[in-house]
């Protein structure tokens, strides 16, 4: 029996397809009412990751892993509390109660955000861009996103884990892309070049294709057992935003946007959106994170996990195709040709 958080998340919900066709037996927590999508044969437990007597009682002597992909992503002031709860209490929450079931392995998903960016552990990369690896440390001295932070601490609830002697592999995915809710994470990127917005701001994106990061997934935490205490990167490459947005316009049929924001009016925009906020209560559509996300060139370095592993990464044409079709975004082109 696999036991998975997030099962209705854009990764939680390829990765139970996956395991269902594997012939594994699933069972997966929801908040809500139940999921009427995703494969059959899904056990699914109703409640909320801080609920712990749910997780004890969930992890059954038959769990043998558990996939820790529930996670809040936010970039807005008002959200930090939230952040803290969600990402570090509930992953403490999953750990604790894995700790519990002596044998179980964990598969722990977090995100590049946790490795802290370009810093002193950074190395130079090609066209000035710097290169982060896995060995890249926090700089306590410097100014991080609220959702970072709560990514880093939440590894540290894992890192706690591993030392009690808890068996754990952790992937940090960069921006993860796949046809998931139009109005959730990183599917909104997609969402933004097929309303023909005109507007782009400059930097690099770092992406990965959610099957990847399934497949890697389950090679780390299935079929590699002995690996523990280790994390690995899943991206793919990085482009610069124009043309993430150009490439993404064309796989959709649509007119990409053409004018580049400068860094000065981005900085305009994000004071204005945030006086907006905190007038009407309404949440802001940029934030001071997000106008400066991408501003500086990083890599984020995959060789470790292929080393690891032997398994590659889609390009982006393959990944945007993919995606328009699975959406039914582009006429031109049937989900049926498409290879999921």
């Amino acid at each position: 029996m696999i036991f998975v958080t997030g099962g209705t998340g854009l990764i939680g919900s390829f990765l139970l397809e996956a395991l269902r066709a594997r012939g594994l037996a699933v069972r997966a927590l929801h908040r809500g009412a139940v999921p009427t999508a995703g494969p059959a044969g899904v056990e699914w437990v109703a409640g909320d990751l801080l609920d712990t007597d749910l997780l004890r009682a969930a992890l059954t002597p038959g769990v043998t892993h558990v996939f820790h992909c529930a996670g809040l992503v936010s970039y807005a002031p008002q959200d930090e509390d939230l952040l803290l709860r969600v990402n570090v209490e509930g992953t403490a929450a999953v750990v604790d109660a894995c700790l519990e079931r002596p044998g179980i392995r964990l598969a722990h998903v977090s995100s590049v955000a946790a490795l802290g960016g370009p810093g002193p552990s950074s190395i130079a990369g090609p066209s000035g861009t710097h290169l982060v690896t896995e060995t890249s440390t926090w700089d306590l001295g410097a100014a991080h996103p609220a959702y970072a932070t709560s990514k880093y601490l939440g590894e540290l609830e894992v890192w706690r884990g591993v030392a009690e002697g808890l068996s754990a592999v952790i992937v940090n995915p960069s921006v993860v892309l796949g046809p998931g809710d139009w109005h959730r994470s990183s599917t909104r990127l997609l969402r933004y070049a097929h309303q023909q917005h005109r507007f782009y701001t400059h930097g690099l994106v770092n992406f990965v294709d959610v099957r990847d990061v399934v497949a890697q997934l389950l090679a780390l935490a299935l079929d590699q057992p002995t690996r523990s205490g280790e994390r690995y990167i899943l991206s793919a490459e990085a482009v610069p935003l124009a043309d993430f947005f150009q490439q993404a316009a064309t796989a959709m049929q649509r007119r990409p946007p053409t004018v580049a924001v400068p860094n000065w009016a981005a900085e305009i925009i994000w004071r204005l959106e945030h006086a907006r906020a905190v007038i009407t209560g309404a949440r802001p559509l940029i934030t001071k994170d997000t106008a400066r996300a991408g501003r500086h060139p990083v890599l984020y370095a995959h060789a470790k996990v292929q080393t690891a592993t032997g398994l590659g990464f889609r390009p982006l044409s393959d990944t945007l195709a993919w995606c328009a079709a699975r959406l039914g975004l582009n006429p031109a082109i049937s989900p049926a040709v498409i290879v999921s």
